[in-house]
């Protein structure tokens, strides 16, 4: 990649500290526009969690070894900067086996077949909730359709928000109630109460009664996506994405320095980094952080405060298998099953249950889990003869599992107890073990990988783990908010003037979206055009 000359102090119009997602897509825009940008990253490689490794030595499997599903890039954020990327819908939303079913009966919710669907609820023992799951996602649909134009603008007010959804009941169940009692009053299903559930917990630690509301705005993000709620799979992989916004930053003109470690940050836009152990500085006029808040306010000198650490509350498995594992209901077929989101053991009953266990210090009994299946819908990260094989790959993200169960000094412990806890819930509601189907590196070991909050945060530098490097924010401001400056009425500014937020701690950050870096490239151009027209 380009570098930058730093035999000198240079000076640019913005200095991204971060090469993820966000960082990229805000150096492109940068560039685009006419302005000199350097992106700083830490690690030999850009990317940060949105990336595709060959994780398993011998095959040819490029697996999106953090993020893998994508719901929140907005379309005009990939026609903007000319990214080559396609994202795959899958035809099946879900498929939910009954927890100890003898009969190994499960839920399938097929996009393409409402009459499949509904006869699903039936055979579940939940015919009701059919329509009644229908209804609700009308009600979510309705809820998306309203606020996903708001997310590449301006933040909209909360009053301005609540009109345009025009549902004030809608609005309290979903803005001002825990999530717990909407759910509730649609459905009367344990599994299906589950199944809608998930989506206010994935990467938040909460219970859908939590009072703060922190799972409300969880599932806010996870059904607001495309102005759908889908959620698609990225072809060619993450790393794919990430590669196209690398280009499109480089072929704009900006500069991209790897391997670089940024140390310190000045409020007066000097940012201090070492590269090949050599201290170097750049200035910029803005610098705009990819890092999580909790990261940006170390690197600013500030005092750290623990108890404001970000705390993420999963573990990340990834598996290579000789083929689909046989499901307990011969009548689905595996294919449909692993096709979109495959719930396990993720009833509404054991997802409290889980929540309790984590709360009391121990690694649930029964880990909840949501398995993705990536091969299915895109072969491509396989190769030619992994494909004429039938190989799959499997991503299994265990839910619960709160950083604070985890210390440097037990971390290899944890891993191995929650590898073999999620091999226990797969078990669980498989027809066969899924060791039988696992294959092996070269080197002869099983081809499964996990990650904990702790590997995470070691290798990516999210703190603690936290997939959305923090507290996610609802996506528009309080009607008495101070909107004063470009960097607030895009939601990316901090306490600093010249240093933004352009990552997933931005308002309408988190998630493989891009928002933070376009708002923060935003707020840079209004800002320079204010300041053009002052003169």
């Amino acid at each position: 990649m380009h570098m930058s000359d730093t035999s000198r102090v240079p000076t640019f119009d913005a200095v991204v500290v971060g090469g993820g997602h966000n960082g990229l897509t805000a150096a492109a825009y940068l560039a685009r526009a006419g302005l000199s940008v350097t992106v700083l990253e830490r690690l030999d490689s850009t990317g940060g969690a949105a990336v595709s490794k060959l994780a398993f030595k011998g095959h040819d499997a490029r697996l999106s070894r953090y993020s893998y599903l994508v719901s929140l890039m907005p379309r005009a954020v990939i026609e903007d900067l000319g990214l080559d990327v396609k994202l795959a819908r899958r035809r099946y939303a879900s498929y939910t086996p009954v927890p100890g079913d003898p009969e190994g009966r499960g839920l399938l919710v097929d996009n393409g077949d409402p009459d499949a669907t509904r006869k699903s609820f039936e055979q579940i023992g939940a015919p009701a909730d059919a329509a009644a799951f229908a209804d609700l996602n009308d009600d979510l649909l309705r809820v998306a359709q309203a606020l996903w134009p708001t997310v590449t603008e301006p933040l909209p007010t909360r009053s301005s928000v609540r009109a345009r959804i025009g549902d004030d009941a809608l609005w309290e169940a979903l803005f001002e109630r825990p999530i717990a009692e909407f759910i509730e009053s649609k459905l009367s299903s344990d599994l299906v109460r589950g199944v809608v559930a998930t989506d206010a917990l994935i990467g938040t630690f909460s219970d859908p009664s939590d009072t703060s509301l922190r799972q409300n705005r969880c599932f806010l993000y996870h059904v607001i996506g495309g102005g759908t709620g889908d959620w698609d799979v990225p072809a060619g992989g993450m790393g794919h994405v990430t590669r196209q916004l690398a280009d499109a930053a480089l072929n704009a003109g900006a500069e991209i320095l790897t391997g670089a470690e940024v140390i310190s940050i000045d409020p007066d836009g000097t940012v201090t980094f070492i590269v090949d152990g050599e201290e170097r500085t750049a200035v910029g006029n803005y610098v705009l952080s990819g890092v999580a808040p909790y990261v940006l306010d170390r690197l600013l000198g500030k005092p750290e405060d623990r108890s404001a650490r970000p705390e993420g509350a999963q573990v990340k498995v990834n598996l290579l298998l000789k083929r689909l594992p046989k499901l307990r209901d011969s009548s689905i077929a595996p294919e449909a099953a692993f096709g979109g989101t495959f719930h396990i053991n993720e009833t509404y009953s054991q997802l409290k249950r889980a929540y309790d266990d984590a709360v009391g210090g121990e690694v649930p009994s029964l880990l909840p889990c949501e398995v993705y299946c990536h091969s299915l819908t895109d072969p491509s990260i396989l190769g030619s003869d992994l494909i004429s094989e039938g190989v799959h790959t499997l991503t299994v993200f265990g839910l619960h599992v709160p950083d604070r169960l985890l210390t440097a000094e037990n971390n290899d412990a944890m891993r191995s107890h929650l590898q073999q806890a999620v091999i226990a819930s797969l078990n669980s509601v498989l027809a066969e073990p899924i060791e039988d189907v696992l294959m092996v590196d070269a080197d002869g070991n099983p081809c499964i990988e996990t990650k904990t909050t702790l590997d995470i945060e070691d290798a990516i530098a999210m703190p603690g783990g936290n997939i959305f490097h923090g507290p996610l924010s609802w996506p528009f401001a309080e009607d008495d908010a101070d909107l004063s400056t470009p960097a607030k009425r895009w939601g990316v500014s901090t306490e600093h003037e010249r240093i933004l937020l352009c990552g997933s701690g931005a308002k309408r950050g988190g998630g493989v979206s891009g928002i933070g870096g376009h708002n923060a490239a935003m707020a840079v151009l209004e800002a320079q055009r204010q300041t053009a027209a002052d003169r």
